[in-house]
């Protein structure tokens, strides 16, 4: 039996953590309520999913909301956004509270009103009983709202939502489509200063020699700082930034690392440090009808985050306080790292975030900000804007991890598998900040007094990071899922949108192809053959029945093709297919997805998510590889590393299978595996033969064509 300690520890999302009611909202007397919420937009829409949630659960207009941005003063700690979480984690959060603001409020004008709260009429925040009115803004004070949320207020049922589950205007969007000034990178405050970091476009042992001569005399220079290997410029005009960078560049000398491994597969296989059986049942008497063994293996390469504007942080001290504005996606995890790396307790720290350029995972965000932190304390108390460089931005920022997949299935003389087995080598899928003893940023590294550089980690299942999506959602009598992990890293790696789903599917999804071409059978209902959850059956047969899959008309380089997954197999459930032409290149003319999130809080959010993952993974699959070279990393701009063009992004159709009575789950990371493996098995219909190594390009193709004539 639960003690009352024991319940209370059992709080759902983001309330565990954070259990005032007081850290998520504040009711005010102009008619408006404050939602303070600890995730970060970074283009998902989640500040005016949240802001829906808020509203229909407070029973007020969308408009009397006002979404605060995060900020470690003054916003609850609700870790990083990632994941596909947000809606899960702080919408389930911010529903409790704004449930029981509502039945306080009600209490308090009842009170006022002298009548029972039953007998109340309530409408937008006005309240009437006994033949006079008072309002939600007339009630509110700070003292009410400030307890702890104890779950007992009534939720709203889906059927009594206004704002939830109907299409809504993004709120970020109107500045973004009108060009006016709202990222990080165009932020500026009074007397701001300009700086830039002195660094190779290639990690280094260390520094051997600084000649800064040529840029001492340079007009507009405010200061040359150096800590360590840590070398960084101050200008009052960003030009002149960017010009002393660049000749300290030429006039630095660092000490070179070992290369890395031409073949970085064969690497990851020969450096595993860990072996770890994720996933084992057996059937000795299933298993023993097995008549024919099929294998394959299927790689993915480092992947860049390629934002187009690259990393930036402006940060202040003043008073022995620091005030930073970051694209973080992590403000509370990044303020603990500024301290590490700084000596500086946490509580001397702001970290607010401003928007950035688009990112799903971890890119240079966090290390500018402390790029930025540590030129401010030469800049006398004016405010730094760091910002990265494109080459910056390539070299050093961390990569999505490359990843070596080997699966093997078994089938008996009906077509059906009765044994798989999956193996899968990759470094860590996470090195952001907070998650290691030392700081996670690249500048700490390279101080006079130095922090050790952290290897990148793996979460745990059942969410995971690099087997992510590993275990296969079909249902297999037999399966063995290892995940090898791979310590040691050549190239610096962290989380990129999916971690490792989007390889695993694209691996899993291709093989499911394969082995339904082995038994003869057509590849949905092979599928079909394997799956029980009917929620993942009804998203397949949802695209395929847009698709108008059974009316496909075969063509001479034309192929169609599917995969499908349930993210993490506990959040979205999506399906994709795709139309493919293969000529000189690949082009994905048409994709076709659908989605089952639970209660959808947005449609238009979902489908925008749904549509932005899709392409982002046609890029990777079709064009995005980081190449290596002697002293690293070899791609240092967009002509060595190539992303989609508008003109070659296919039309999208995204259909959403709605559940108003399941929990809403988050949409950012579905399209990214089911998307590839749909991609890829189109491609393999259209040839007539399986290419396993990611991505798709021209010389890829004319490989394999090559190898099977």
């Amino acid at each position: 039996m639960n003690t009352v300690a024991e319940t209370r520890l059992k709080r759902p999302g983001s309330l565990e953590k954070n259990p005032r009611l007081s850290q998520w909202l504040r009711v005010h007397r102009d008619g408006t309520v404050s939602i303070y919420s600890g995730k970060v937009e970074i283009g998902q829409g989640i500040l005016t999913a949240l802001a829906q949630i808020a509203a229909d659960e407070l029973g007020i207009a969308l408009e009397r909301i006002r979404m605060v941005p995060a900020d470690t003063a003054v916003s609850p700690d609700e870790g990083v956004t990632s994941g596909s979480l947000s809606i899960e984690d702080s919408g389930v959060a911010l529903r409790s509270a704004c449930a029981q603001a509502r039945a306080l409020l009600l209490e308090s004008a009842a009170a006022r009103l002298a009548v029972p709260a039953r007998d109340l009429q309530v409408a937008d925040g006005a309240v009437q009983g006994g033949g006079r009115s008072t309002s939600f803004w007339e009630c509110a004070d700070d003292a009410l709202l400030d307890r702890e949320i104890d779950q007992t207020a009534a939720l709203r049922s889906p059927g009594d939502y206004g704002v939830v589950g109907k299409p809504t205007p993004r709120r970020d969007l109107p500045d973004k489509i009108a060009g006016r000034p709202r990222f990080i990178q165009d932020m500026t405050l009074p007397r701001m200063l300009y700086g830039r970091i002195v660094r190779p476009p290639h990690n280094f042992a260390g520094l051997i020699s600084l000649d800064d001569g040529k840029v001492r005399s340079m007009p507009g220079l405010a200061a040359i700082v150096r800590d360590g290997g840590f070398i960084g410029v101050l200008a009052e005009r960003e030009e002149v930034a960017i010009s002393a960078q660049r000749t300290l560049r030429l006039t630095t000398s660092w000490k070179e690392i070992d290369p890395p491994p031409r073949d970085v597969h064969a690497w990851l296989k020969e450096h595993a440090a860990e072996h770890r059986v994720v996933s084992e049942k057996e059937n000795a008497d299933v298993k023993s009808r097995a008549a024919k063994v099929l294998e394959a293996s299927y790689t993915k390469p480092y992947i860049s985050h390629a934002s187009i504007g690259p990393s930036c942080a402006i940060a202040q001290i003043e008073g022995g306080k620091l005030m930073v504005w970051s694209h973080s996606q992590g403000i509370f995890n990044l303020r603990r790292d500024l301290a590490l790396a700084l000596a500086m307790r946490e509580d001397a720290i702001v970290v607010r975030h401003v928007e950035g350029a688009g990112c799903y995972g971890h890119n240079g965000a966090d290390d500018a900000a402390l790029d930025a932190a540590l030129l401010a304390r030469a800049a006398g108390g004016r405010p730094v804007q760091v910002q990265w460089m494109r080459d910056d931005e390539f070299a050093w920022a961390p990569c999505g991890p490359a990843m070596a997949l080997s699966l093997r299935a078994a089938l008996d003389a009906h077509g059906n598998i009765v044994d798989w087995h999956h193996e899968l080598w990759s470094n860590g899928h996470s090195s952001r900040p907070g998650r290691a003893e030392g700081p996670a940023l690249a500048a700490a590294w390279h101080l006079a007094r130095p922090h050790e550089r952290p290897s990148a980690i793996n979460i745990p299942l059942p969410a995971g990071a690099a087997d992510r999506n590993a275990i296969p959602i079909y249902d297999f009598p037999n399966q063995r899922v290892v995940n090898h992990y791979v310590r040691e890293m050549p190239v610096r790696t962290s989380a990129l949108r999916s971690l490792g789903a989007y390889a695993n599917v694209f691996a899993i999804e291709s093989f499911m192809d394969e082995l339904a071409q082995a038994a003869g059978i057509d590849p949905i209902a092979f599928r079909l053959r394997h799956l029980k959850d009917p929620r993942g059956r009804a998203v397949i047969e949802a695209a395929v029945r847009r698709a108008d899959w059974n009316r496909w008309k075969p063509a001479e380089g034309r192929g169609h093709g599917i995969g499908f997954a349930r993210y993490k197999n506990l959040g979205a459930y999506c399906a994709a297919v795709a139309e493919v032409e293969v000529g000189h290149e690949v082009r994905v003319e048409r994709l076709i997805l659908a989605v089952d999130v639970g209660l959808v809080i947005n449609p238009d959010g979902v489908i925008n998510q749904i549509e932005g993952g899709a392409v982002q993974s046609t890029s990777w699959t079709l064009k995005e590889q980081v190449k290596l070279g002697e002293r690293g990393i070899a791609s240092l701009g967009w002509e060595d590393y190539p992303i989609l063009k508008f003109s070659e992004a296919p039309a999208v159709e995204v259909e959403l299978v709605d559940r108003p009575e399941l929990p809403a789950v988050g949409a950012g990371e579905a399209a990214q595996g089911p998307t590839a493996a749909a991609i890829a098995n189109a491609v393999a219909h259209a040839l007539g033969l399986r290419i396993r190594d990611l991505p798709l390009t021209h010389e890829r193709i004319a490989a394999a064509i090559s190898q099977s004539t």
